[in-house]
């Protein structure tokens, strides 16, 4: 796969592996190969997950390998980020490896399939799959095309449509691949587009927990508010975080490489300490009060350990699994 554009290396693999998904017999191989069996299982926001682990989003924006992520074994997966109106991301290439520092540069921008067609594939495999313990959560974010002072529109239409097939939402707006959508990260800005959220249940069947995802390069001044926040307006929870722009941890390799990469998200290892220090900042700083689902360089056991050390209830990973493979899930499952 290393040998291919890892965008297309990406759609292979998922392709591949939805196409042997299909035979039953393969499945249950797979099954046994790659699921904990004896994970510890957690009830947070209301949900039972049946293991700590789960799939960041980005990796399945449209919904489109659900049942064989499952079968991989996650215990979540988190499709998006979904825009209202559909949209092609930018350029490519827009997806490179850094392989001397187990690390991903991404400048996506956002490419998916647009709410509408999304919600109704979700719609569709719910279905199909009524069994299912999968918990899946909705990351929502703005169209490149809206201006800030009409993002809340945005992810008010998204959160409608997905909202009878998802079992949470994560407002995304700390991507750095979206012009202009970190501004979103201002206090009032936020209280803006949450509390707009915050008000859809009324009209709704059922209220769904509504976390935020934050950027690993907020100022202090920042974190204090988003925790401030936090507790103001009563929001279910944190994952902590999304991709950086700082690119000091990089080798020498990785620095050359980034430098033909240009701008974009950076993931993976070099991302791990960023994290689990903001993680470890908001925990002290609420006294335990705020939950948060870590994220952010989680590759091995011991990394697991310092975000669940830091005050993460919950982990999801996404470079560590393109680096490390389908066995990721099934060994930090059993942590």
């Amino acid at each position: 796969m290393f040998l291919l554009n890892a965008e297309k290396a990406h759609y292979v693999a998922m392709n591949g592996l939805k196409i042997i998904c299909k035979f039953p017999f393969a499945k249950r191989i797979i099954t046994n190969l790659y699921k904990q069996k004896n994970a510890e299982g957690i009830t947070l926001l209301g949900l039972q997950f049946t293991n700590k682990i789960g799939l960041g989003a980005g990796f399945d924006k449209n919904a489109k390998y659900l049942t064989e992520l499952e079968t991989l074994g996650f215990g979540h997966i988190e499709i998006g980020t979904v825009t209202p109106k559909a949209q092609a991301g930018n350029a490519k290439p827009r997806l490179f490896r850094l392989p001397a520092d187990k690390g991903l540069i991404n400048r996506m921008g956002f490419n998916n399939d647009g709410a509408t067609i999304i919600a109704e594939r979700l719609k569709i495999w719910r279905q199909k799959h009524l069994r299912s313990t999968l918990i899946i959560g909705g990351n929502i974010g703005k169209n490149k095309d809206t201006p800030n002072e009409l993002a809340w529109q945005d992810y008010v239409l998204s959160y409608n449509a997905l909202h009878p097939y998802v079992h949470y939402f994560v407002i995304n707006v700390s991507s750095p691949n979206t012009p202009g959508l970190r501004a979103l990260q201002d206090k009032d800005s936020l209280r803006q587009i949450l509390t707009q959220l915050q008000q859809q249940p009324q009209q709704l069947a059922q209220k769904k927990p509504l976390l935020l995802k934050i950027a690993p390069d907020l100022l202090p001044t920042q974190v204090d508010d988003v925790i401030d926040l936090y507790h103001e307006i009563s929001l279910d929870g944190l994952v902590v975080s999304n991709t950086t722009l700082n690119r000091a941890s990089l080798s020498a390799e990785g620095e050359k490489l980034s430098a033909t990469a240009g701008a974009g998200g950076l993931s993976g290892k070099p991302v791990a300490k960023l994290a689990t220090n903001l993680i470890n900042y908001i925990n002290t700083k609420s006294k335990g009060s705020v939950i948060i689902i870590g994220s952010g360089g989680i590759a091995t056991e011991t990394d697991a350990k310092e975000k669940y050390n830091a005050g993460a209830s919950l982990l999801q990973v996404w470079t560590g699994f393109v680096y490390e493979g389908p066995g990721i899930v099934k060994k930090l499952a059993r942590i």
